[in-house]
């Protein structure tokens, strides 16, 4: 069956910070979760912007005495705004998952344009134990179809297209203004891992969402995306009993 993961901001992104990751683990093990993203965000980090490798090693033994494999989701970007590859960010995000022991490192994309080096992101990405995917953003920077096109174009071109793939965030594409079914159609080949969502709202006051049973644009996309590959969990679960939010929705998708 599917594996799905959990990210730990479905629990609340300020009770992780309050509590920490770990509190979370045996829950989400619990529920029959494979997997646990961990927020580089919700981490506590130094007065320098550093987390302490300490802290993710203790973490990533934890959730493997919990039977749970990583994703380490950063916000870095893999291109800055003006379109240079982020070398720095990139490096140090790949040594924080390898100290968790993750078995996906997930970046935003960033400022990418189409004359950027392939090759050069490439080489960035070799030799390091995570497989190296890159989420849609919820801006139009980052978010856009056209952007993930060209990547994945530039990457085939230049017979590099191995050392990438994607998390394909259903709810973040409504953000960006774009119609996540186009663009599962499009780009389902790349995508290696679903950031599951529904969103509701409008403008600035969207919001992320668990998708509705009978929501029929919710189950296309999934149709038109790989059904072997993970899935995770980012809306929040109900406060008022998340275990059993949590484990009704585990089983949900694992079957949808």
């Amino acid at each position: 069956m599917t594996d799905i993961v959990i990210v730990a901001s479905a629990f609340g992104a300020a009770q992780v910070l309050e509590q920490g990751h770990h509190a979370y683990v045996p829950l989400a093990a619990s529920v029959g979760a494979a997997g646990f993203e961990v927020r580089r965000e919700l981490l506590p980090a130094g007065l320098d912007g550093t987390v302490s490798a300490d802290v993710l090693a203790a973490l990533g033994r934890l959730m493997a005495a919990y039977g749970l494999w990583a994703v380490y989701s950063t916000p870095a970007t893999l291109y800055s705004h003006d379109g240079t590859l982020d070398a720095v960010a990139i490096r140090s995000a790949l040594a924080e998952a390898q100290t968790l022991g993750a078995r996906i490192v997930k970046f935003q994309l960033g400022g990418f344009a189409g004359d950027a080096s392939p090759e050069a992101l490439a080489q960035l990405l070799q030799g390091w134990r995570a497989r190296v995917l890159v989420e849609n953003g919820q801006q139009a920077v980052g978010g856009s179809l056209s952007q993930f096109r060209g990547l994945f174009a530039a990457l085939e071109e230049a017979g590099v297209a191995d050392m990438l793939g994607m998390t394909f965030d259903v709810g973040n594409w409504e953000w960006a203004g774009e119609t996540p079914l186009a663009c599962a159609q499009a780009l389902a080949p790349y995508v290696e891992y679903i950031h599951c969502k529904s969103v509701a709202g409008e403008g600035a006051r969207r919001f992320a969402v668990a998708p509705a049973g009978n929501d029929a644009r919710f189950a296309a996309v999934l149709a038109a995306l790989p059904g072997d590959v993970p899935r995770g969990i980012e809306f929040p679960f109900n406060a008022v009993d998340p275990a059993a939010d949590a484990h009704q929705h585990v089983m949900w998708l694992k079957a949808a």
